[in-house]
């Protein structure tokens, strides 16, 4: 998922050539086309596209997972009805057979006697025999409908699945073109900003995140919090910090990219406990945990909608792959809006 350390506090006085209140000649926003945008109305604008990239990052990928799991399942209902239809044949030739014998007085053909034991002949050599090749033959036909049956459940539940697996990958693809649209957009305000104007914008960015975890640190917090944790958290935090450098791709869980919950997942999984593939997920079905009580391998949840996370690994840091155009690294813990703790693995 895409971090949000760009969200830059439009009240931090900048160095800068351009001052906030100066025109930047270099691009004029989609909402005030007739005048040269401010610095703060680019903040503002990127703030707004790198958050619905962001958004529509973890609908892609919970609706990738759905559809994964979908394709899985059709497939799996494709093969039983195979089987199913294999042994539909099957049964409905030994149930000719069994018919046709019982027609011509021909005896037991083999399908029967194998229904009525290992030797038919001892046991039908009485006027019995009849009435046991017409339960035969019985056998065989409700083993046919049966058959039959299970087949039309079977196809019933694979045509359902194929409709909710178009849905998802529906989904899925409009996930897709918002995401590639608002980054488009955000490259290209970026792309047409000044050397001085993406400096200030980047100094901003951390005069801010400076300011938010100055504060955080402020009320005590560190003091509280050790580096003790568990092996399995020792080891999430390890190949987390060991992806640092490798660049941010939004729906990518690796081994050479990562999105935000694509990092933190494929590192408690090489820990060996798997968790949800998506921060929202992983909010909403991990235990929570309070921050006073935050340990490293810990997963640190942002906004009010989840839509980003990091592992905290101590000393008031969290790694974490931030957005398009930058690599996993690490950050102040509150450098972002926090929105709560989960802890994986226990």
């Amino acid at each position: 998922m895409l971090s949000n350390n760009h969200r830059l506090l439009t009240t931090v006085a900048i160095s800068c050539v351009v001052s906030v209140a100066a025109p930047l000649q270099a691009w004029a926003s989609p909402a005030t086309r007739n005048q040269p945008a401010t610095l703060e109305q680019v903040q503002q604008e990127l703030d707004g596209l790198y958050h619905s990239a962001e958004v529509a990052t973890d609908a892609y990928n919970a609706a990738k997972q759905k559809a994964d799991q979908q394709s899985r399942s059709v497939t799996a209902l494709q093969r039983q009805m195979a089987r199913s239809k294999s042994r539909l044949q099957q049964l409905t030739a030994q149930a000719g057979a069994a018919a046709r014998a019982q027609y011509s007085g021909a005896g037991l053909p083999p399908e029967i006697q194998l229904i009525l034991g290992s030797d038919p002949q001892g046991t039908l050599d009485n006027a019995a025999q009849t009435n046991q090749i017409q339960l035969g033959v019985v056998q065989l036909i409700s083993s046919v409908d049966a058959e039959k049956k299970s087949l039309q459940t079977k196809s019933a539940q694979a045509a359902r699945r194929l409709r909710e697996l178009r849905a998802v990958q529906q989904k899925k693809s409009e996930a897709k073109r918002t995401i590639e649209d608002r980054i488009a957009k955000a490259h290209a305000i970026e792309e047409h900003l000044a050397a001085e104007q993406l400096k200030s914008l980047q100094k901003r960015e951390a005069e801010s995140a400076a300011k938010a975890q100055a504060q955080w640190a402020s009320s005590g917090i560190l003091k509280k919090l050790g580096s003790a944790t568990s092996a399995a958290g020792k080891k999430a935090v390890a190949f987390a910090t060991a992806q640092i450098g490798k660049p941010y791709v939004w729906g990518a869980a690796g081994p050479n990219s990562f999105d935000c919950s694509g990092l933190t997942s494929q590192a408690w999984a090489a820990a060996g406990h798997p968790i949800p593939r998506t921060s929202q997920e992983q909010w909403r079905q991990l235990p929570h945990v309070n921050m006073d009580q935050m340990r490293p391998g810990d997963l640190v949840i942002y906004f009010t909608d989840a839509s980003h996370v990091g592992m905290y690994i101590g000393g008031g840091e969290i790694v974490h792959a931030p957005r398009p155009g930058r690599t996993v690294t690490t950050a102040p813990v509150a450098s972002m809006q926090i929105l709560g703790v989960v802890r994986p693995g226990r």
